[in-house]
């Protein structure tokens, strides 16, 4: 069964930018990720601070893995970037 990660993001007042490269730097990281069949970075058409990443997985452990190996390093560094603590949720299809 797929599993789709939907997620959901708020860039810092004027960091829009800088979120919006951040976030499409990681599409390698994850489509290179185990058990990921898809990723894709979406701009909110009214709202340029707002984002979402839609990722498709083989599972949510293969998910959840590729987030503990990101570097944690490049995740601190980006904190200054949110203006809202990240949201995602997985869903299914049926």
């Amino acid at each position: 069964m797929t599993i789709v990660r939907v997620n959901e993001f708020t860039a810092a007042e004027g960091k829009s930018v800088e979120l919006f490269n951040f976030l499409q730097e990681l599409m390698p990281y994850i489509s290179g990720a185990e058990g990921c069949l898809s990723c894709e970075v979406l701009k909110h058409q009214e709202h340029s601070d707002q984002f979402m990443i839609i990722e498709r997985w083989n599972s949510i452990e293969n998910h959840q893995l590729a987030i503990t190996n990101y570097p944690q390093e490049n995740m601190q560094a980006a904190m200054s970037l949110f203006g809202a603590p990240p949201k995602g949720s997985y869903y299914t299809q049926p």
